[in-house]
């Protein structure tokens, strides 16, 4: 995971893909969030993740480190994020990741998983995700959904999926303070 931090830099200096005070930050803040999804699944191999809404290529690119066999599909509508994103997988090395300039109205594909970083109100989230996730034959430890990383006062949003909705506080798995009110939502759509 160290060899992340040299390949954002050089591309957050070009092109501000996260605010220049959080690059010193990058671990705690972008690899290690991105990483509680991994506390969360250990994806198996075979398994197609599409990180929707990557930027930079969070949680994308740390999880495709983590998963080699695991397919990941990185999308965002902003040309220059994926440029970056893009960039970074190729030289890393990355076999398993994809990267696309795209919005997710337009995905034709099916995923077992979607994983998102903060990326818009989770009614939104759910009907743009819902005909991507692939029904019946989950062969992971949960259920094919939605698994998404989102932070603050949480309570109206998930209000309509309080019933179906799991929502891990990210302290269960790391302490350090910036975890404190950030959350790992997962919604089943198996």
């Amino acid at each position: 995971m160290r060899q992340i931090k040299p390949q954002f830099q050089f591309w957050n200096e070009k092109i501000n893909v996260v605010s220049r005070q959080d690059i010193d930050n990058i671990y705690e803040h972008h690899v290690l969030h991105s990483l509680s999804i991994a506390k969360f699944i250990d994806f198996l191999p075979g398994t197609k993740v599409l990180d929707l809404g990557t930027g930079g290529g969070f949680p994308g690119i740390p999880l495709a480190i983590l998963f080699p066999e695991v397919q990941f599909h990185l999308i965002d509508s902003i040309a220059k994020k994926v440029q970056v994103a893009e960039s970074i997988a190729r030289d890393l090395g990355l076999r398993n990741v994809t990267v696309e300039q795209i919005r997710v109205e337009d995905i034709k594909e099916k995923y077992d998983f979607v994983v998102t970083r903060a990326v818009a109100d989770m009614m939104i989230l759910y009907d743009w995700t819902i005909n991507i996730i692939k029904r019946g034959g989950s062969f992971n430890d949960f259920p094919n959904g939605l698994i998404m990383l989102k932070g603050g006062f949480l309570d109206l949003e998930i209000a309509p999926f309080k019933e179906f909705l799991y929502k891990f506080p990210i302290t269960e798995w790391f302490k350090e303070q910036w975890f404190v009110e950030k959350y790992l939502l997962y919604l089943p759509l198996d």
